[in-house]
């Protein structure tokens, strides 16, 4: 007989019962929109930006560009199947059976809160004469270890793992951790145990992996 949901299991569950087909169409448009808004000021930032523009030196800026909103409806469910592997593997592991398909609806709908730093780098320098550089801009991770640090003078290799260091990420984990529970009907602290086993190990061994392999 399944294990009835826990008070908080149901309400989340309750919550979360929307159309996920237009959470995700939503959910492309705003990160192409405000990845483009962004990259817009990145363009305004550079000295003498309107007749580089004009020259057609930015050519390859714009290609690479558009390539990059093109995918980011596959890079994301890209995404999703793989958070959702780890967790099901991490449950695997911990000995729970947890159904794959949810695992993978609830990816989508935590990965919402990753639109927040790119909201807030773009409402940071929405003035892009209060930023120093181009460069500054790229690398801004709203409140990450490379935004209290700074880039300057950092090796390049530290620039992602320190920038993926950031409060968001522990917030992804608190989702996770909740959605973990909702799920599987485990208690808070299993979920956080599976959270930390399925998540934030999996994180830990890549930006490790990513630092000792970077080439300058």
């Amino acid at each position: 007989m399944p294990k009835e949901r826990s008070p908080l299991a149901q309400r989340l569950f309750d919550y979360l019962d929307f159309d996920k087909r237009l959470y995700f169409f939503l959910l492309v448009l705003l990160f192409i929109l405000i990845r483009y808004l962004t990259n817009t000021i990145i363009l305004e930032a550079i000295p003498d930006s309107e007749n580089l523009d004009a020259r057609g030196d930015f050519m390859i800026f714009h290609i690479f560009n558009t390539l990059e909103y093109v995918w980011t409806p596959f890079a994301l469910l890209w995404k999703f199947t793989v958070i959702a592997f780890l967790f099901w593997l991490g449950a695997f592991f911990l000995g729970y059976k947890i159904p794959y398909k949810e695992l993978w609806k609830f990816a989508l709908v935590a990965e919402g809160i990753f639109l927040f730093p790119e909201l807030i780098r773009f409402l940071v320098y929405i003035n892009p004469h209060s930023a120093s550089t181009y460069q500054e801009i790229l690398e801004y991770r709203p409140l990450s270890f490379l935004s209290f640090i700074g880039f300057d003078n950092l090796n390049p290799r530290w620039y992602y793992p320190l920038g993926t260091l950031n409060l968001f990420e522990l917030g992804y984990g608190v989702l996770w951790v909740m959605g973990f529970h909702m799920i599987s009907n485990r208690s808070i602290k299993e979920s956080i145990l599976a959270v930390v086993v399925s998540y934030f190990v999996p994180l830990t061994i890549w930006l490790t992996w990513f630092v000792m392999v970077y080439r300058d």
